[in-house]
């Protein structure tokens, strides 16, 4: 049981939100995203391969993606940029 009263396993059975998605600014590499102080997060952006289901759901399948590595928001990739995947042609 809890303060409240109920019971902790209820608690966490909680719907997730659905995760924020953004758009990278042309070479961005650090996450722009504020926290509730308005400090900027700065966390590096690392390519995501391996996502779960219910990212794949919103980003479709093999989609580029990217996360910051602290807050954990996602990233599309610049519209206007080349893509980053198969970049090493020969």
């Amino acid at each position: 049981m809890t303060e409240t009263g109920a019971p902790a396993a209820a608690q966490d059975q909680a719907p997730k939100a659905p995760p924020k998605i953004k758009v990278r600014k042309p070479q961005q590499r650090a996450c722009d995203e504020k926290d509730e102080k308005g400090k900027v997060c700065c966390g590096h952006l690392k390519r995501w391969y391996e996502y779960p289901a219910e990212v794949e759901a919103l980003v479709g399948k093999n989609a580029e993606i990217y996360r910051c590595e602290n807050c954990k928001v996602l990233y599309r990739p610049n519209p206007k940029e080349m893509p980053r995947s198969y970049t090493q042609r020969y």
